[in-house]
């Protein structure tokens, strides 16, 4: 009798000890934490590194460094505010004008839109007119799977373009890189808003 006792008690701690594990779940998909930095601007005023002094000033982040274009190290106005914490680039091209202000625009209008459209779910276009400081453009957004998501360029139509691009180093989600696009985006429009030409 005290052996089935002993063999039912044994069976029920079994029993009970098993049937307090918790069941494994999966986690639902999430995305990483991203830690943005609060906003706070610095001005550029042309000058790349010693290399160019460029007839345009700006506001950009703290939080970027100005570095020379190394694709294009021999041409003068091709510079970028890079964001080592983010892999985050804005590539900047800087012209003069010399009566080719219509194939700018279509040079850039392919990059934008044409070379885009496939994979592109939306490309938004919003247009940038300053009059008082003679700055006016174009601010691409493109949704979907793209290699760039903002990109713009602005003129005064008769001296000066600057064309500037928002790319990530590493492939990704669009909708993971969603808070970084929607944070960078905002400088960018802060950077055209602080645009101004300067004299030669």
């Amino acid at each position: 009798m005290i052996q089935v006792k002993s063999s039912l008690l044994i069976i029920t701690s079994i029993i009970i000890l098993s049937g307090c594990r918790e069941v494994a779940v999966p986690k639902p998909k999430g995305f990483f934490r991203i830690d943005l930095p609060a906003r706070e601007y610095t001005r550029f005023n042309g000058n790349v590194l010693n290399k160019d002094i460029l007839p345009v000033s700006f506001e950009y982040p703290v939080y970027g460094n100005i570095s020379v274009n190394n694709n294009y190290k021999s041409e003068p106005g091709w510079f970028n505010i890079d964001f080592p914490s983010f892999h985050a680039m804005i590539y900047f091209t800087y012209k003069d004008l010399k009566n080719n202000l219509d194939t700018l625009m279509e040079e850039t209008y392919r990059m934008n839109v044409k070379n885009h459209i496939t994979k592109a779910d939306a490309i938004n276009e919003q247009v940038i007119s300053n009059p008082d400081d003679q700055v006016y453009g174009i601010l691409y957004d493109l949704k979907g799977n793209t290699a760039t998501a903002v990109q713009f360029f602005v003129t005064d139509s008769t001296r000066h373009f600057l064309r500037g691009s928002l790319y990530f180093e590493a492939e990704s989600d669009p909708d993971s890189l969603a808070p970084l696009i929607n944070f960078f985006r905002q400088d960018i429009i802060h950077i055209i808003e602080t645009t101004k030409w300067e004299k030669k």
